[in-house]
């Protein structure tokens, strides 16, 4: 694998294993990781075997199944009454999908769902190469869809999407009442084409047009910091397949070229598979320590699962630190769970908090169901679910680095007064120029507006045209990769 650069490291990404229904897709995915094989699901994205699937008529389920005289017929005679008697004639089909959505939907479990084939498809497609979408992973929160994290240089991403900002409104519908995989299944679309979201990051909202793109799968980069030749950074993007050879290539080149510590950054990585997970984890662990915990209903006491050769024989014996942040989610947080465990450093801010595990199993005719089956705790026992995992060292990103993208779309007209008002202002001095202190689109913005313009060899008439709003958006990016206080502390511990 050939070094890229932090700040720019091309349009490849990875895919995490949850969602890839929704992660890809979109890829808008849900939070995270699809436990293993579970999956570690979620954003993005949730057990032990890859991409397991469990026969649902096994001897595990059969106790479980109803015949007629008991539970389920209320729910044959409702769907014999709907067919035979509805003032019109309704789809059998359609009926019973949305009782399988709707017995998913009532376990009040984001992770739990019902897969039609479509969906079914889908997630295969995004398990096994690329998607076209936006390039995030999301998961259902009450009526919105949040924003677990945006893919590395995704559509999502370079449109300014950060974590827990809130879907409200796709192309103009409602998420209220939609099941995460229907949300998906209206942001994701043809590579070129856009999507209008509307968007509610604290108290404000504002409409952002994404337009999609066609997201290769790449789980690892790395590099060797410019001014000092023994620290190298190696950026794991999620959890898939291939993350665990990457990420041996990557290490094992830096070494190649004289590094002797190494910045490991799931920084936005929402999970993935929990082999890999615990794969990677191996890398740091003596082997016969605890790399994480399982617990399933049927499991008296937690499952302890230890590093050893069964996870591969390469051990990382250089410095390394870890950077951690809010979307940081599930397979990552296992992995921060296993590094501190052996005094491996963490940097950052709180993780998400995905503590769960999901199973996935083939209901015939290509429908699937997605189930939270289990949990996960660190290798010291903690379940973290809600919680996250708080670093050793707390590191928070500048105020700019939370700042929304200028939309084209804003009509900004002098006198105006609003939250996006503020927040181009908030960006322009950000960037150096001079603005009042109220939110309101008065001179001072204009002008700032016109020093940006012919800094940037752009029409200068004050106001936001697509180029000027394009060329605000790449320069205060630019800024935050510039001004990344995370790294930067990071490598001033480590060297």
């Amino acid at each position: 694998m050939s070094n890229q650069s932090k700040n720019n490291k091309g349009f490849n990404i990875s895919k995490t294993t949850y969602i890839l229904t929704l992660i890809f897709a979109l890829l808008i995915g849900a939070t995270g990781a699809y436990i293993g094989g579970n999956y570690f699901s979620n954003p993005a994205n949730e057990s032990d075997e890859t991409l397991n699937e469990l026969d649902s008529e096994s001897d595990e389920y059969a106790q479980y199944l109803l015949d007629d005289s008991d539970e389920l017929s209320s729910v044959n005679k409702m769907l014999a009454i709907l067919q035979s008697s509805y003032y019109e004639e309704l789809d059998s089909e359609v009926l019973i999908e949305g009782a399988l959505e709707g017995m998913a939907k009532a376990t009040g479990d984001p992770y739990t769902e019902y897969l039609n084939e479509q969906e079914t498809t889908s997630f295969e497609e995004d398990v096994s190469g690329s998607f076209q979408g936006i390039g995030a992973e999301v998961m259902k929160d009450g009526e919105y869809v949040r924003i677990i994290s945006p893919i590395t240089n995704s559509p999502a991403e370079e449109a300014g999407l950060q974590p827990n900002d809130f879907i409200v409104e796709v192309d103009g519908e409602s998420v209220a009442d939609l099941t995460i995989n229907e949300a998906v299944e209206l942001i994701r679309g043809p590579e070129g084409s856009d999507v209008e979201l509307l968007i509610q990051r604290g108290d404000n909202q504002f409409t952002l047009s994404v337009t999609r793109a066609t997201i290769p799968v790449e789980t690892v980069f790395h590099e060797i910091d410019e001014e000092n030749p023994t620290v190298g950074y190696v950026n794991i993007v999620n959890f898939n397949m291939p993350t665990y050879e990457e990420t041996l290539e990557a290490i094992q080149d830096l070494e190649e070229q004289g590094v002797s510590k190494i910045i490991f950054d799931v920084r936005g990585n929402p999970g993935g598979l929990l082999t890999t997970a615990i794969e990677i984890s191996n890398i740091f662990v003596p082997n016969g320590e605890p790399i994480t915990m399982t617990q399933s209903r049927e499991d008296d006491e937690p499952v302890v699962l230890e590093a050893s050769e069964e996870y591969g024989d390469y051990k990382y014996e250089g410095e390394a630190i870890l950077l951690v942040d809010e979307g940081s989610a599930s397979a990552s947080e296992i992995l921060a769970g296993a590094m501190r465990s052996v005094g491996i450093p963490i940097y950052g801010t709180t993780t998400f908090g995905k503590g769960t595990v999901q199973s996935v199993v083939d209901l015939g005719d290509l429908d699937e169901l997605k189930f939270t089956s289990g949990k996960w705790l660190t290798a010291e026992g903690d379940w973290i679910n809600e919680k996250g995992i708080e670093p050793d060292v707390v590191v928070e990103r500048p105020e700019y680095a939370q700042l929304f993208v200028v939309s084209p779309s804003d009509t900004f007209k002098t006198g105006q007064a609003s939250s996006e008002v503020s927040n181009l202002k908030s960006v322009l001095q950000a960037l150096g120029y001079n603005v009042s202190d109220s939110n309101v689109f008065d001179d001072s913005t204009q002008e700032a507006i016109r020093s940006f313009q012919e800094d940037h060899d752009l029409n200068v008439d004050g106001t936001i045209t697509n180029d000027t709003a394009r060329a605000l958006t790449d320069a205060l990016r630019t800024k935050i990769d510039e001004n990344d206080t995370q790294y930067q502390e990071a490598v001033k511990a480590i060297k």
